[in-house]
């Protein structure tokens, strides 16, 4: 069963950028016939959806993020990216890319990552 890892998160100050990485956790398992998305959950709050890449690269974004944010995926090394550009302190939150065996952005995942965290402070 396909189990997602996510990397890259850490701590950075206003203005600055991440780029997480989302990959399989089996060595070998291609992600490139899934829909891909990325979503945070901060203390307190909802989760919150921010972007999605179908296997054919089509995107979508939330307005939250739209125009600061890019998702992309690498088929050759099998992975999925959020590059997150001038961040903001309430982008701090838990990060996690989830997974559907699908070829559109879905609404709902099969597949979710552990999550890692960002966290946007000076």
């Amino acid at each position: 069963q396909l189990q997602l890892v996510e990397s890259g998160g850490g701590t950075v100050q206003p203005g600055g950028s991440l780029t997480l990485s989302c990959t399989a956790s089996v060595s070998g398992f291609s992600l490139n016939r899934y829909a891909i998305g990325w979503f945070r959950q901060a203390p307190g709050k909802e989760r919150e959806g921010l972007s999605c890449i179908s296997f054919d690269g089509r995107t979508k974004y939330s307005d939250s993020i739209r125009g600061r944010f890019i998702i992309s995926r690498d088929y050759d090394k099998n992975t999925v990216s959020l590059q997150m550009n001038s961040l903001k302190p309430e982008d701090t939150a838990t990060y996690y890319c989830a997974g559907r065996h699908i070829s559109y952005c879905p609404y709902e995942y099969d597949h979710w990552g552990q999550g890692i965290q960002v966290n946007v402070s000076s």
